[in-house]
C-alpha cells in the first residue's frame, strides 16, 4: 500500500510516518521502481502499536523500548513492567500537578465573581505577579 493509504487506514499523518521512519521507529518500506514507498500489513500493525503508545503518553524512547520487547523472541513482562511503571509514575505526577492547578484556577474564578469593571482583578493580579 502507498503512504497515503497507510496514513488513511491508520489515522496517522503521512509526515508523521516519514518522521517515524527517519528516527527508526518504523522500518524502511520497500520501493517501487519509481522510488515510491510500498508498505506491508506489518507496517500498519507497527504503526498502530506506535499510535496507541503515543495516545497513552509514552515518549519516543519508551516506544522504541516497547517495540523491541514486542518482538516474539524478546518478550519480557518484567522489562515491560519497569517501563510502564516509570511511565505510570510520570502520569501520577502530572495528575497531581493538574489537581493543584485546578484548585488554583477554581479559587481564582471564585474570587472573580464581579463582572463589572473593578480597580483590581484577582486573575489579572495573579498573572501579573507571575511575570
Amino acid at each position: 500500500m502507498t503512504i497515503g493509504k497507510l496514513a488513511g487506514l491508520s489515522g496517522v499523518n503521512l509526515e508523521t510516518i516519514r518522521y517515524y521512519e527517519r528516527i527508526g521507529l518504523m522500518p524502511e518500506p520497500g520501493r517501487t521502481e519509481g522510488g515510491h514507498r510500498l508498505y506491508e500489513p506489518a507496517h500498519r500493525q507497527r504503526l498502530a502499536f506506535i499510535r496507541r503508545a503515543r495516545e497513552l503518553g509514552f515518549g519516543i524512547d519508551g516506544i522504541r523500548a516497547l517495540l523491541g520487547l514486542a518482538e516474539p523472541h524478546r518478550r519480557s513482562c518484567e522489562a515491560v513492567r519497569v517501563i510502564v511503571s516509570d511511565h505510570l509514575q510520570d502520569v501520577r505526577t502530572k495528575i497531581a500537578d493538574l489537581v493543584r492547578l485546578e484548585a488554583i484556577l477554581a479559587g481564582t474564578v471564585e474570587r472573580c465573581r464581579d463582572t463589572a469593571m473593578a480597580p483590581s482583578c484577582s486573575v489579572l493580579d495573579l498573572l501579573e505577579a507571575a511575570a
